[in-house]
């Protein structure tokens, strides 16, 4: 299937997900809640739903419009868990979350991990395989209604670090990006419930990283709401000298950046430190001049 590239058309104001619409008039930062024993910067933080519930109020009242959880790490080599035991870890947590009204997506690259979080409570799939890991995502995002995060990456975290070859980066991960979403349209998943996301970490070398960020408008051209997700990733440390720790400043530096060549949404840690950052990109963005 040809990807078709609507160069210039403007991102849709609003995103819509099973259970709401979400403006993106001004930054949306979704939390990350990653259940797993092995993520690189938070796994093992939260062995309960408890605990999960509880960091998921703290994000929320810093500002976080979205919860993502995720019971997989993707991390480079990282081992899967088996389907049952990454649905065993998600939907509980996903359950709880979404009780108290909160807007909850499920990172999976498994049909039937989202379906089971969906079930739950979950109005949102983030796919970072853009629906490459399993055939059947597509239908079950479709028949529950819900929002759809397609992300790029190469081959598998198993092997994409071997895949990170470009000449210009930008262009191919938008295009790559605009294939993907082709596919999820054809499948009947609404155009207003796509976003997209380039994937930083994901098949990039730092310097890769750097140039998406400083050409994200290759992305936003597509005409979906850009998320971006530079959270403590190594190509921060690459540039600051900071262990994974200490790159909350860093992140907040990346996030504004993509949020001032059109990113609509910020997958992060910290939410409070990104969202006072971004609160600052979104008035300067306000006060900046209209083209006539």
């Amino acid at each position: 299937m040809k990807a078709t590239v609507l160069a210039g058309e403007a991102a849709p104001p609003r995103w819509r997900t099973a259970r709401r619409e979400i403006a993106l008039d001004r930054s949306c930062v979704v939390g990350i809640l990653n259940v797993t024993p092995d993520s690189f910067s938070d796994g093992g933080r939260y062995p309960t739903v408890e605990a999960a519930v509880s960091a998921a109020r703290r994000m929320a009242g810093d500002g976080a419009a979205v919860i993502d959880v995720g019971g997989e790490s993707t991390r480079p080599g990282a081992a899967r868990p088996g389907e049952a035991e990454e649905i065993r870890r998600v939907v509980p947590v996903v359950r709880a979350v979404a009780a108290l009204g909160l807007a909850v997506s499920v990172d999976t690259r498994r049909a039937a991990v989202a379906a089971a979080a969906l079930e739950a409570g979950a109005e949102i799939v983030n796919d970072v395989s853009a629906l490459a890991g399993d055939p059947r995502m597509a239908e079950v995002v479709r028949a529950a209604g819900a929002g759809l995060v397609l992300m790029h990456m190469r081959g598998e975290p198993q092997t994409m670090d071997a895949l990170a070859r470009y000449g210009d980066v930008a262009a191919e991960v938008a295009a790559e990006l605009a294939a993907r979403r082709d596919l999820a349209l054809a499948a009947g998943v609404p155009r207003e419930a796509v976003v997209l996301d380039p994937g930083l970490g994901f098949a990039k070398l730092p310097e890769h990283n750097l140039a998406l960020l400083g050409a994200l408008d290759a992305v936003a051209a597509l005409g979906h709401p850009v998320m971006v997700g530079p959270s403590r990733k190594r190509f921060l440390g690459a540039v600051t000298g900071r262990p994974v720790d200490q790159r909350d400043a860093a992140t907040a530096a990346a996030c504004v950046a993509a949020r001032l060549r059109g990113a609509r949404l910020f997958r992060v840690h910290d939410v409070a430190g990104v969202r006072e950052a971004l609160a600052v990109a979104d008035a300067i963005l306000a006060a900046a001049p209209r083209a006539a």
